[in-house]
C-alpha cells in the first residue's frame, strides 16, 4: 500500500453511518474518533476495513481458552493483556491523532511498556499478538496486518487456525518475521515474549 496522504478537506463532522464513509480518500485516527456507527473497523494506512460480524461461538471459546490462561500467567507481573475490542495504534512520524492512518484490533495482544498505553488504548506496537482466523477474513486484510505488524516491531505474532486447530508464531529477528513450525493437537507452544509460558493445543481447541 501506498504511503497515505491526509486529506486536509475532510469534513470532522461526526459520521452516524458507515455507508457515509468515502473508501476513496485516507482517513487518520482523528476521523476514526468521529465515526459514530456501531460496525467494527480498522484503519490500515487511511484505508477502512469493515471487520467481520459478531465472531463465531467457536472464535470466542477459543479467544477466551488464550486469553485466561496468558491473563492468570501475568497476574502480577508488569506486562498487560487485552482482548478486542481494543484499539492499538501504529503512528509513523508522530502521535498526534492526525497524523495516525493505521488503527488495528487485535484479538489479544501484549504490552509490557506501559508507556505505550493510554485512556484509548495502545500507542505503538504491542510486545505479542494473537490474531484467530476465522472463515470470513479477508486474505488481503492479513496480508496488510502481517506487513503492519513486521513494519512496527511486533515481537511475536500467532496466527490462529480454528478450521485447522493449529498455531503460527512469527518471531521478529533483526526486524523480519521468521515463522515456527505449524503447531497442532497434542503439541504445546511457548513464548519469547513470555518466558515459562506454555500454552497446550488440547487445551485451546477442546471441545
Amino acid at each position: 500500500m501506498n504511503k497515505p496522504i491526509p486529506y486536509p478537506e475532510l469534513d470532522d463532522e461526526p459520521v452516524e453511518k458507515f455507508e457515509d464513509i468515502d473508501a476513496s480518500l485516507t482517513y487518520s485516527y482523528s476521523n476514526y474518533l468521529k465515526w459514530l456507527f456501531d460496525d467494527r473497523v480498522e484503519l490500515i494506512k487511511g484505508k477502512v476495513f469493515k471487520m467481520s460480524p459478531a465472531p463465531s461461538r467457536i472464535h470466542q471459546e477459543i479467544f477466551g481458552r488464550i486469553f485466561r490462561r496468558i491473563g492468570n500467567f501475568l497476574e502480577n507481573q508488569s506486562c498487560k493483556v487485552y482482548g478486542a475490542p481494543f484499539d492499538v495504534r501504529f503512528p509513523k512520524e508522530s502521535i498526534d491523532d492526525k497524523a495516525i492512518f493505521t488503527v488495528l484490533q487485535p484479538d489479544i495482544c501484549v504490552i509490557c511498556d506501559k508507556t505505550k498505553l493510554d485512556d484509548r488504548g495502545c500507542v505503538g506496537a504491542p510486545d505479542l499478538v494473537v490474531e484467530i482466523l476465522s472463515p470470513g477474513n479477508n486474505k488481503k486484510e492479513l496480508l496488510y496486518k502481517y506487513q503492519i505488524y513486521e513494519e512496527f516491531g511486533v515481537r511475536e505474532y500467532w496466527v490462529v487456525s480454528q478450521s485447522d486447530q493449529s498455531i503460527l508464531i512469527y518471531t521478529l529477528q533483526e526486524g523480519k518475521f521468521y515463522p515456527s513450525k505449524i503447531f497442532t493437537l497434542s503439541e504445546k507452544v511457548t513464548s519469547s515474549v513470555l518466558p515459562g509460558f506454555e500454552l497446550l493445543l488440547d487445551d485451546v481447541f477442546t471441545e
